[in-house]
């Protein structure tokens, strides 16, 4: 009896240092969820209200001088919010999202090489043409749409359906425009990338190496074709799929 007895008590403290053990770990992960999905909302809502200021000021200099003006009106907004998604390849890598880094890397890679390697190098080329105004808009409201999507699953851990529907058809109309608006403009740009010998680097040098930024540029252009194509087989196949995941 007394052996039994002791054994049950025995057991009963495990139970509770059991417990007490397991509870600072819960707190810590409580913790560090909570701070993840902090620091996700106010990231998410900060580029947002980068994106609304680049849609805001295209269209009303759209509207009150014309084509020619929108890059200089947007020129600093843009380049904050588009580098800013350096940040999401961060996130991928060390698990803050679900996105893949194989995904979220050509996606952003080709958006800084049209900011950076087009429109900020080449200013008397691209940045006065109307396809400016196009990929702007563009790719704002693609971006609000997104942001203001995750902002709200991190923030409240739900968002609206028709915030879902809006997230994944808006793509059937704006990433075409997008990516016309992109092919286009290095289009334009290829004779003076070629001329001007820009980020081209000649032997012989130090390091022994060459570059040709023309051709490293061409190779952009040619990864967009099956890029493209396969992207819109996705979006075509994603969209019905969220139309039927969506109560009415």
């Amino acid at each position: 009896m007394f052996i039994n007895a002791f054994t049950s008590d025995l057991s009963a403290i495990n139970i509770l240092f059991s417990s007490f053990s397991c509870y600072p770990q819960f707190s810590m992960a409580s913790f560090l969820s909570t701070i993840r999905r902090v620091y996700l909302t106010l990231y998410n809502w900060i580029v947002f209200a980068g994106w609304a200021q680049v849609l805001y000021f295209a269209v009303k200099t759209l509207k009150e001088t014309g084509h020619e003006n929108v890059y200089d009106a947007v020129e600093k907004p843009l380049q904050l919010a588009q580098t800013a998604a350096v940040l999401e390849i961060f996130h991928g890598l060390v698990g803050l999202v679900r996105s893949p880094v194989s995904a979220t890397l050509p996606q952003i890679g080709s958006r800084l090489f049209l900011t950076w390697g087009i429109l900020y190098s080449f200013p008397e080329v691209v940045q006065s043409h109307f396809l400016v105004a196009s990929l702007v808009i563009s790719w704002s409201i693609t971006e609000i749409i997104r942001y203001s999507f995750f902002g709200l699953k991190e923030a409240l851990g739900f968002a609206p359906s028709w915030h879902l529907w809006l997230r994944y058809s808006s793509f059937l109309v704006l990433y075409p425009t997008g990516i016309t608006s992109e092919v286009g403009l290095i289009y334009l740009a290829l004779p003076h990338i070629k001329t001007s010998e820009m980020y081209s680097v000649r032997m012989p040098n130090t390091l022994n190496f060459s570059f040709d930024f023309f051709y490293a540029t061409i190779l952009v252009l040619a990864i967009y074709v099956p890029g493209t194509a396969s992207f819109d087989l996705f979006l075509r196949h994603i969209s019905p799929i969220c139309s039927v995941l969506i109560p009415n």
